[in-house]
């Protein structure tokens, strides 16, 4: 099987993103973006997908850390596009409810080359720490456009909100997973009626 890796590097006024992702891996991460509470979250959508993934960012987090988090969502949508390449065999449908203590959410995906976010999601405080709990959303947007995902993410209920925003990375990383999971009935054709998935 032809080993399903991308390197992208991103350099604007604003960053400087290196990520590498092996979407055959074990779940393997190496990540460091100058923002914590980030890098937790995105080493559990590396831990859950078992997709291995190295991150490197440097942002104007003087400003804030919008940049940086959007900018780190583009590059991995895009590293994770060509990894995937034409899409050849791929299961490419997934949807996960995943129970994180008192907070239920639940995530859908379909790698249909067809950019969509649908998101569902509420927070209590605009702040988890020194977090905006605004740039979840702004993550997943990046990287469902970039990656050429469709993906829809819906709470249901919850109260803590770094659980909120965290049940969200792993319900997205364990659909994900399944989604690009390779379908051992049709392992060398593109799962779309159009005989292709390039959106």
């Amino acid at each position: 099987m032809i080993a399903r890796s991308a390197e992208v590097t991103r350099a604007t006024r604003e960053t400087e993103i290196s990520v590498s992702v092996h979407v055959d891996g074990t779940g393997k991460s190496d990540i460091a973006t100058g923002v914590g509470f980030f890098d937790h979250m995105l080493d559990q959508l590396c831990r859950h997908s078992l997709i291995d993934m190295t991150v490197r960012a440097k942002g104007d987090l003087h400003i804030d850390d919008h940049h940086t988090v959007e900018d780190t969502g583009i590059a991995l949508g895009q590293a994770l596009a060509r990894a995937l390449g034409e899409r050849r065999g791929i299961m490419r449908y997934a949807s996960v409810e995943l129970a994180m203590d008192e907070t239920l959410t639940a995530a859908a995906v379909d790698v249909s080359g067809r950019p969509f976010l649908v998101w569902n999601v509420t927070f209590s405080s605009p702040k988890i720490g020194a977090f905006d709990t605004e740039l979840v959303r702004e993550f997943f947007q990046a990287l469902a456009q970039h990656s050429g995902i469709t993906l829809h993410v819906n709470n249901r209920y919850g109260a803590n909100n770094h659980h909120i925003a965290e049940s969200c990375f792993k319900a997205v990383a364990r659909a994900l997973r399944f989604a690009v999971e390779k379908d051992p009935r049709q392992p060398d054709a593109v799962p779309s009626t159009k005989g292709s998935l390039k959106g």
